[in-house]
């Protein structure tokens, strides 16, 4: 199928292509926290304490860039694959030129002026003075980065969109691994390579993005992807205003809710700061296992995403229901099994972080066994909230995050601190994830007038005498009944 290698997310056993479309998204977010790590490892090892709190510092302002740009991506992400679904060449080719117009001129402004303003940057997040100087040299390389980085975001995400979550993983491998070479060559200056220090390390980043972003490119441009332009269409890279509000419009929720968890996170270690570098400790050990129990969830999570978003596009919203029901399934299962792993092993397995005499590692045990298990019913409500984004129906999942977040979470740990210690900072975890369980299921289920089923990130509808694309069959009805196999994995799944 010309220009089209992913698999067509609007036919087939669902469970299958599910697992399938999810399991290259997990290893390149496993990829992505191998990569801090060797990183923070080199530079914690060349240049100590000082260059480990600059790294920290710029980095922060890093991740709350991409943060702002993630809720752009997925709703690009989401308009591709509606059109895809709908079999809409025409409108998937104008969304890809203005998108690949918007992000281009984004990432290069922000390398700009984040270049200019790095020392205010720093200066008003209060970076100490002593790390300050090597903060500055490592964040004005990132930004420097930053139009490879945002690109090549943009092109995994789209790529998720047509329905191709391999692709994007064997260059996020070839990434990671330029980056972890790069990384201690240009820190040290080892064989032909320039002693660059901190500098160094931000430095191979921007190397590994754009190599691999240039391949990539490469690599698409001769399978006669949709995503690359060939010049005859290059008048699509002329905007569609239309289209780039929709992505602003629809992506500014998502990349609030990347700033809102992010704040809640950093509220909440606030708290625990209060009972000393024992309990600091524990919670900070007990959340690097967080980081690995999420990610089966979240790599589910966009995969219903893609996969509904085609659905959606094709009108096949019955089968939108399936993926739904399939995805939350699974999300138990699999966050669950590992949980359950932790729960048996949790000593040992924290022995990574804390020393086996450390008064942190049965604090950290205690904290993990009051609340590990929220990441269940946080996992099946992060497939819900995708499933609702993947319409376009983005701010609802917002305010779920929001209550469950601010008006719980925070609050419970507050309340009932002065009666349980620490332990209500646990128990505030499982209360708000339950909450976000019940504010996203309580939506998902309601199917009221302005219901999430009946929105739309745009009208996906081909024209009546467009020339057949060669994107698929024409698109079917909603009332397509579910096939036999299909029947076979909710019962599979339901058993699971």
């Amino acid at each position: 199928m010309a220009g089209r290698k992913g698999p067509d997310l609007t036919a087939g056993p669902i469970g299958k292509t599910l697992i399938a479309f999810a399991l290259p998204v997990l290893g390149s977010n496993i990829l992505q926290s191998m990569n801090m790590t060797a990183n923070m490892f080199w530079v914690s090892r060349v240049l100590g304490e000082t260059g480990v709190t600059a790294t920290n510092n710029a980095s922060q302002v890093f991740f709350m860039m991409q943060g702002a740009a993630f809720g752009v991506t997925m709703a690009a992400n989401i308009l591709i694959g509606q059109a895809i679904g709908a079999k809409n060449e025409a409108l998937a080719r104008k969304v890809i030129g203005t998108a690949t117009t918007f992000f281009v001129a984004l990432s290069l402004a922000i390398g700009v002026l984040g270049g200019i303003l790095t020392p205010h940057i720093l200066a008003a997040m209060g970076t100490p003075p002593a790390a300050r100087i090597d903060a500055i040299a490592y964040l004005r390389v990132i930004f420097a980065a930053m139009p490879f980085v945002f690109f090549f975001n943009y092109l995994m995400m789209a790529q998720r969109g047509t329905g191709d979550s391999r692709t994007p993983f064997y260059f996020a491998l070839l990434q990671v691994g330029l980056d972890i070479v790069f990384n201690p060559l240009l820190l040290m200056g080892l064989g032909p390579f320039p002693k660059m220090g901190i500098a160094g390390s931000a430095a191979s980043t921007l190397i590994s993005q754009g190599i691999t972003l240039a391949l990539m490119m490469i690599h698409l441009y001769r399978q006669r992807s949709i995503l690359m332009l060939r010049p005859s269409a290059w008048s699509l890279l002329i905007p569609d205003l239309k289209i780039i509000w929709t992505m602003v419009s629809k992506g500014t929720p998502m990349a609030i809710q990347m700033m809102v968890i992010s704040l809640a996170a950093v509220t909440m270690l606030s708290f625990v700061n209060r009972y000393g570098v024992h309990t600091s400790a524990a919670y900070g050990a007990a959340s690097q296992l967080w980081t690995y129990v999420q990610m089966p969830a979240m790599a589910l999570g966009a995969a219903v995403s893609s996969m509904a978003a085609q659905n959606v596009g094709a009108g096949k919203m019955d089968r939108v229901e399936r993926v739904a029901i399939v995805g939350a399934l699974y999300a138990v299962l699999f966050t669950g099994l590992p949980i359950l792993v932790l729960q048996a092993i949790d000593p040992i397995v924290l022995q990574a972080f804390l020393r086996s005499t450390s008064p942190s590692l049965p604090i950290a045990v205690h904290i993990n066994n009051i609340a590990l298990w929220s990441f269940i019913p946080f996992g099946v409500a992060f497939i819900l909230s995708g499933i609702v984004r993947a319409t376009g129906a983005v701010w609802p999942p917002l305010l779920a995050m929001v209550i469950s977040l601010w008006a719980v979470r925070i609050p419970v740990a507050k309340v009932l601190e002065p009666h349980l210690g620490a332990d209500a900072i646990w128990l505030a975890f499982p209360v708000g994830s339950l909450t976000t369980l019940l504010l996203a299921g309580g939506y998902y289920f309601w199917n009221g007038w302005g219901g999430w089923r009946r929105s739309r990130m745009l009208d996906m509808t081909p024209s009546a005498d467009a020339p057949d694309t060669g994107l698929g069959q024409p698109m079917a009805a909603e009332s397509e009944a579910i096939t036999d196999e299909e029947q076979r994995e909710l019962g599979l799944a339901t058993n699971a």
